[in-house]
């Protein structure tokens, strides 16, 4: 059986907690592995128990859910970040993936699908909503460079198209017949070449510049 995804949960709110808690523990795959109450301390039991999926809040007293996605970028720490929020305003959401974040669910959201979303951002894979995605595309607009892609080999235009597709680095070796290692060099190379932070921006990326599969 596979080892269960380990969760971390970061809200204020002992109630929310609680049921994230209730609901997530019933699950076979999944394992609440710990709780914060503020982006400081989710921080800090994220470094202490390497949790391989943290479901974080946004607004928070003291260090918010974005601060702490930015601190735990800083930490180079792996963990796959999930806003959990009630906030819908996309000036909440946006600076959130900016941030380093894998995706996000609302606090309604069916429990049947968090359960799905863990599993999802954990396979490698980035939740975005049309709407945000599309914000997100005319923001890059005015900074991006069509030429930045011409220094791209095919390979990596291969992967680039794929990371676009959603695929994890493992659906991505498996379907170039690589390995997750060079999968993860091509990532690596086409971040850098192409002077994007994270996946979720070479997904756009791709998007805007018609390198999507």
């Amino acid at each position: 059986m596979a080892e269960a995804i380990k969760v971390l949960l970061v809200d204020d709110h002992q109630v929310v907690r609680r049921g994230l808690r209730t609901f997530l523990e019933v699950q076979d795959d999944i394992e609440v592995v710990g709780e914060a109450s503020d982006g400081a301390e989710g921080v800090a039991r994220a470094e202490e128990l390497k949790p391989d999926v943290v479901l974080m809040d946004v607004k928070m007293p003291g260090m918010d859910g974005i601060d702490a996605l930015r601190r735990l970028r800083e930490l180079a720490n792996p963990a796959r970040v999930l806003i959990v929020t009630s906030f819908t305003e996309q000036r909440t959401v946006i600076p959130a993936l900016r941030a380093g974040a894998a995706g996000y669910v609302y606090k309604d959201v069916d429990p049947d699908a968090l359960a799905g979303a863990i599993r999802s951002v954990h396979a490698g894979h980035i939740l975005l909503q049309p709407e945000v995605a599309g914000v997100l595309l005319s923001q890059e607009e005015a900074n991006s460079s069509q030429g930045r892609g011409g220094s791209l080999t095919e390979r990596e235009r291969e992967v680039l198209g794929l990371i676009a597709d959603g695929r994890s680095n493992r659906e991505i070796a498996r379907a170039l017949v690589l390995s997750e290692k060079t999968v993860k060099t091509h990532v690596s190379n086409i971040l850098m070449k192409l002077d994007l932070a994270d996946r979720t921006q070479a997904a756009l990326w791709a998007v805007r510049h018609g390198a999507a599969g």
